[in-house]
């Protein structure tokens, strides 16, 4: 009889060692959960067209041409955002050449544009990268909007200057927002989230 009990009472013990385990793991599985960010972008994986990679060369040639040849993947990277390469004004350099769209039909004068372009509005930027990007997109008008107010780039700036730049637009017609975020924000100049894609082209560009 003692043995039985005895038996009974080592099974009771070994049944609650394994709960109080059990619980551990549990515990522990529940703490290195991690949750989503609903917050967070999703953004799809990047991938550069081979059309972009086609024009390396040239970009490189103007990059050189414009000194700003330490930023060819970052042109590279603009271009796949802006055309992913493809139509005869790859870099829509248009705007910044003769002041309105699609006045260009060469995409080496598309190149040779965009670059000129992107080196004198990183110069009016004093260096600061991701202001010049986004005002490749925006516009100079940008840089002096966020110098006037003592700032550097940052998306929240991006996000005011578009709203600004839309409300004051008397025909709204001619923007679209891209995406459902700036429809959100009632920001539909431009692209405001165009340094984001940009960095993230560069990004594989650089891996590969």
């Amino acid at each position: 009889m003692k043995l039985k009990k005895k038996q009974k009472q080592a099974v009771k013990r070994t049944s609650m060692i394994a709960l109080l385990f059990c619980s551990v793991l549990l515990v522990i599985s529940f703490l290195s959960y991690e949750k989503p960010d609903t917050n967070k972008r999703q953004y799809p994986q990047p991938v550069v067209s081979d059309e972009v990679k086609d024009y390396q060369p040239l970009v490189e040639k103007y990059a050189k041409q414009y000194n700003v040849d330490n930023f060819v993947d970052i042109l590279l990277a603009m271009m796949m955002q802006e055309s992913a390469g493809r139509g005869n004004d790859p870099m829509q350099a248009s705007e910044s050449y003769c002041g309105k769209r699609a006045c260009i039909d060469d995409p080496k004068l598309s190149i040779k544009q965009g670059v000129h372009h992107f080196s004198k509005v990183l110069a009016k930027a004093d260096g600061d990268l991701e202001l010049a990007i986004q005002s490749y997109n925006f516009g100079g008008g940008f840089i002096d909007y966020v110098q006037e107010r003592s700032a550097s780039y940052s998306e929240a700036i991006a996000i005011d200057f578009s709203r600004e730049m839309y409300e004051k637009a008397s025909d709204k017609d001619g923007y679209r927002c891209l995406r459902d975020e700036a429809k959100e924000h009632g920001a539909c100049y431009g692209d405001i989230y165009y340094v984001q894609s940009v960095m993230n082209y560069r990004d594989v560009i650089a891996e590969e």
